[in-house]
């Protein structure tokens, strides 16, 4: 385990509707074969990933919600999404649907997941990684892509080889 400083608060939900709330690294292990959380009591937990069904990075922890600790009321996206990504829809291995942004880089097809900005962005939940196993669809809605990109590509392109004096 990394040093406390390399810990974020987190909300590990699984698949049997229970929680845990504790700080994990932030980084996860794709080797890893289990979760290895620090509770609030200060206890090492070890969670199977096949139970996971997603782990929320959040604000802070609940005081007294426990039907929904992490505040995640709102699963889709009203709106498009304004921030550089792809929108991602899936459906989890329990018929949960669950939208997010993600980035565009190779995290889509290596590691042990997927690290999504939830809908919404304002309640207590900042991001959301899903792994792998706990994915049952998935489906890529939109390419948003980053203002300063557009910009560039509506310019026009300049010709390479122009018509010479004898109109070639």
């Amino acid at each position: 385990m990394g040093m406390a400083s390399s810990r974020k608060p987190v909300i590990v939900r699984k698949f049997t509707r229970d929680w845990v709330a504790g700080y994990a690294d932030a980084a996860f292990s794709p080797a890893a074969s289990a979760l290895e959380i620090l509770d609030q009591g200060g206890k090492v937990v070890t969670i199977g990933w096949n139970t996971v069904k997603w782990v929320c990075y959040v604000r802070d922890f609940p005081s007294g919600e426990q039907a929904s600790p992490e505040r995640l009321l709102q699963k889709r996206f009203t709106v498009r999404p304004r921030a550089a990504g792809i929108w991602l829809r899936m459906t989890l291995a329990d018929g949960d649907e669950l939208e997010g942004l993600a980035a565009n880089d190779r995290s889509l097809i290596d590691g042990a997941g997927l690290l999504l900005t939830p809908p919404d962005t304002r309640s207590n939940t900042q991001r959301i990684f899903v792994p792998r196993q706990a994915i049952q669809t998935l489906e890529v809605v939109a390419l948003i892509g980053a203002a300063a990109r557009k910009r560039s590509a509506a310019m026009p392109q300049p010709e390479l080889f122009p018509a010479g004096p004898e109109g070639e």
